[in-house]
């Protein structure tokens, strides 16, 4: 261990999900199969909206960028994960622990914003409609991006640099992955910075984002209620729905964990609470942004409409001869 560290410990032990070994296997496949369910909904997003100039708007660039980052969350996680569904001993050295934690920090918080800022999107284009083109322009969208990214390596780096400091005398981390909480069970130092520290970001990049998102639906909500038509008060109010259950999965895992001490935590439920943030979330976003909307449904279409006609084609040139 280098010096600077302070710490005698060189490797962690993760403890994982479960110590039962009849549910490794099982677990090593379901997760496996949400793993690469995650991968091709989120990856398939961002080449649909790359490729598709019908969705170069910016709340489809938001959807991608969402994309990007529940990929990248669960490409941080999910991997270690299963390999200590297939392993005796997961351990995982002090370096990459630290930057997983760094990483998994990182998209965490900027999900949380990514979260407000797709809000405040859909509060533009349904409530100032005629000014959407002004309030959500390619600079302003960039912004966006540029704030909700620089909020997520701020924090991270702001908490990274507090768990640096802390001298750990365990190696057992009763979680899946380098989380805040777990880790700083193992220490024999004073925590308490890094717990004002954890209180303070948490609630910031929690309350923030859910108070902005809040009161866009508000908003959101008596516009809608103002509309005449039945069916695109029902139709719209189905999407508003969807949205916010994603959003109270998301940020409700988060604050169950995150805006509570430590010593009134259960790691064993916070392990269950990750889960859902972590892991289901990710696979979840595309369908629930993207794959219930209508122009990405007309946009996969025309995609492969176009990638199949040179088979059309030929099909139709073997009938006529």
């Amino acid at each position: 261990m280098a010096e600077g560290n302070h710490s005698t410990v060189i490797e962690f032990i993760l403890a994982g999900l479960t110590d039962k070994p009849e549910l490794q296997l099982p677990l090593f496949l379901l997760f496996l199969g949400i793993y690469v369910l995650t991968v091709l909904g989120n990856l398939g997003m961002i080449t649909l909206i790359g490729l598709s100039s019908h969705l170069q708007t910016p709340m489809y660039y938001l959807l991608s960028s969402l994309s990007f980052i529940d990929l990248c969350q669960s490409t941080v996680i999910t991997p270690k994960m299963l390999v200590n569904f297939v392993t005796e001993k997961n351990t995982i050295s002090y370096a990459a622990c630290m930057t997983q934690l760094y990483f998994f920090i990182v998209f965490a918080i900027a999900e949380c914003h990514m979260l407000a800022a797709m809000a405040y999107d859909r509060y533009v284009a349904i409530c100032n409609p005629l000014l959407y083109n002004v309030s959500m322009s390619n600079p302003v969208c960039s912004g966006l991006l540029v704030g909700v990214y620089s909020m997520g390596l701020i924090g991270s780096t702001a908490h990274t640099a507090c768990m640096l400091r802390v001298v750990f005398c365990k190696t057992i981390i009763n979680h899946y992955l380098c989380d805040l909480f777990p880790l700083l069970e193992l220490s024999c130092s004073s925590t308490f910075i890094n717990e004002v520290v954890v209180m303070c970001l948490s609630a910031f990049n929690i309350f923030a984002p859910v108070l902005s998102i809040f009161s866009s639906y508000i908003l959101i909500i008596a516009s809608i209620l103002r509309i005449r038509s039945t069916e695109g008060r029902a139709k719209a109010f189905s999407t508003c729905s969807s949205h916010i259950l994603a959003v109270a999965l998301f940020f409700g895992s988060l604050a169950f964990i995150y805006l509570k001490p430590s010593s009134v935590s259960s790691l064993n439920h916070g392990k269950v609470s990750s889960v859902f943030y972590t892991i289901i979330v990710p696979m979840l976003n595309p369908l629930i942004y993207s794959l219930r909307n209508k122009d990405v449904k007309i946009a996969l279409n025309k995609l492969l409409d176009r990638h199949s006609l040179p088979w059309k084609r030929v099909f139709c040139f073997g009938k006529k001869l």
